[in-house]
């Protein structure tokens, strides 16, 4: 028998190196996701409330008041850095975009509701239900709201990606970092966004993914 390489060997090696291959260039394409997101930020997001530029309006990302049965701190930082942002001035409008798919789940409503205990006056509060994703609400709220300027109010890693989508829509932005969330589900939600900026960039680039629902065009208070 032939002490030389078999056809099994040689096949073998080939679909390691090949697989190696495909490893590190899904490697390369998910850091290049992530770097999009970051680069898309940089110099836009501000974690000084002084330091945002005034008269905009504020784009509050939606999540819910619960999850587990337990306090969502993402969305208790979140409704303290709106709350900032209008008691400093900065914003003349907030904007609350979430999901509101289901009868009895409503996160724009539990903003608003959040925000006027804060002390925001409910005019300068508008809602918007359709909010389904990050993207949905960034286009939306050009395309419904007609809002071109605005300030990104969620935790950075979030304002990044939404910061990449306004971007890649020619909406003028920055963004106002909310504290961030350092616990087990934080672990949770930062391993989910590496996902997350993978279908951002598929969705811009590839795929030219519209918002779920778009209607008629809503006039935003003076």
């Amino acid at each position: 028998m032939s002490k030389g390489t078999t056809p099994l060997k040689r096949w073998l090696k080939r679909t390691v190196l090949a697989t190696g291959a495909l490893g590190v260039l899904g490697a390369g394409f998910v850091g290049w996701a992530n770097f999009a997101a970051v680069n898309a930020g940089r110099d836009k997001l501000y974690n000084d409330v002084a330091q945002v530029p005034a008269g905009k309006v504020a784009l509050v990302f939606g999540t819910d008041d619960r999850t587990q049965g337990r306090e969502n701190l993402y969305f208790r930082y979140r409704i303290d850095a709106a709350e900032k942002l209008w008691k400093a001035g900065k914003v003349r409008l907030l904007l609350v975009s979430g999901d509101n798919r289901q009868k009895h789940y409503n996160e724009p409503e539990k903003m608003k509701a959040a925000l006027i205990k804060r002390g925001v006056p409910q005019d300068r509060i508008v809602c918007d239900y359709a909010g389904l994703r990050t993207l949905d609400s960034v286009v939306r709220a050009k395309e419904i709201f007609g809002v071109d300027d605005v300030v990104f109010v969620s935790q950075r890693f979030h304002n990044e990606r939404a910061a990449y989508l306004a971007k890649a829509n020619g909406i003028a932005y920055c963004g106002f970092n909310a504290q961030d969330v350092a616990t087990k589900g934080g672990l949770k939600t930062k391993v989910r966004e590496v996902g997350a900026r993978v279908k951002m960039w598929l969705d811009v680039r590839v795929l030219g993914t519209r918002p779920r629902h778009l209607g008629d065009k809503v006039p935003l208070p003076e």
